[in-house]
């Protein structure tokens, strides 16, 4: 497969989950080959899950219907008290009438957010980050494969140091790594690859009885798990397939 107008219309349709498993793993085949279709996968990508926040979507206020329906029923019964008075007034009696329902709708139309869990916000929070990164191609402020040289990077710009582990004998090769924010505080964020999946594992210091426990999540189409390990708490977040992101965090945690 080359490059070019058809290459870009298998993209969309590679995203879309639309192509049979011949098409699927040439298109695998290709993006392991081609940076440029592999950088314009993760901005599609990230453009999806950035308009698939949960912030952009809102649940209805409780009771909604039932106020709708009892506004309408007296709609109804002032229309038709309308129509036994005076003709000549008949049409500012509906207009009128009509005022409740009119307000009713106008205000289930007033943004009602649902509160979020501290859980949820911060499996968005970590799902944020990973997608500014694929956003702004900027995986990395240190490119380097060696852990050697990875990690003593990170001294004196946190107050903690991250393990870093070589993974390319398992088939996860360390890209780099770069310093990101979440949770108000500054966090080492690793960078593996997997073909043309980056996976960001972020890591910062967290006692034992706080950020939540161990687990697995589906956010905005990107797969998080997350582990606490000597001390520390991790995030893995890909559009890796899940077992394969298990396969990865299995390894962090030997």
């Amino acid at each position: 497969m080359s490059c070019g107008d058809p290459a870009a219309r298998l993209l969309e349709a590679y995203l879309d989950g639309e192509l049979d498993l011949v098409r699927s793993l040439e298109m695998e085949r290709h993006l392991s080959e081609c940076e440029p279709c592999s950088a314009a996968l993760r901005r599609q990508r990230a453009l999806r899950s950035a308009l698939a926040q949960p912030s952009l979507y809102h649940e209805r206020p409780k009771g909604l219907e039932n106020r709708v329906r009892a506004a309408l029923g007296k709609d109804s019964k002032d229309a038709k008290d309308s129509r036994s008075g005076a003709r000549g007034g008949w049409r500012w009696q509906a207009v009128a009438a009509s005022l409740p329902v009119i307000a009713t709708l106008a205000w289930a139309l007033v943004v009602i957010p649902r509160a979020p869990s501290e859980d949820e916000l911060a499996r968005q929070e970590v799902v944020s980050a990973h997608v500014r990164s694929l956003m702004a191609e900027h995986l990395t402020d240190v490119a380097s494969s060696d852990r050697h040289t990875v990690k003593p990077w990170f001294n004196g710009k946190l107050d903690f140091s991250p393990e870093v582990k070589d993974l390319a004998g398992d088939g996860y090769p360390l890209v780099g790594g770069r310093l990101d924010y979440i949770g108000r505080r500054g966090v080492a964020a690793l960078v593996y690859q997997r073909g043309s999946h980056p996976v960001n594992v972020f890591i910062w210091p967290e006692a034992e009885t706080g950020g939540g426990g161990d687990g697995e999540w589906s956010v905005r189409g990107y797969n998080v798990i997350r582990w606490r390990r000597a001390g520390m708490r991790y995030w893995a977040v890909s559009d890796l397939n899940l077992p394969e992101l298990r396969e990865l965090a299995h390894d962090l945690q030997r």
